[in-house]
């Protein structure tokens, strides 16, 4: 039943990251999906893929892509 739900949680993040207009914002929503992903690994019984899923997908690559926007945001906006 959980399953099910990370799935979904999963597919409406990355869609909503794609369309999203703000880079923060499509940056939580990508660590949300990664953290899914992991949540999902975790409940078919594969803890060492989960737990690198969880510290790659779901911190350390948002934590790059927001300091990246950071760092490159307009001055103008």
């Amino acid at each position: 039943m959980f399953e099910y739900f990370f799935m979904i949680l999963t597919i409406v993040s990355a869609i909503l990251a794609l369309v999203q207009r703000d880079l923060l914002k499509s940056t939580i929503l990508t660590g949300i999906s990664g953290a899914s992903i992991a949540f999902l690994f975790q409940l078919l019984l594969t803890p060492d893929v989960a737990l690198t899923q969880a510290i790659v997908g779901a911190a350390i690559i948002p934590i790059f892509i927001g300091l990246a926007v950071k760092k490159t945001s307009r001055e103008g906006r």
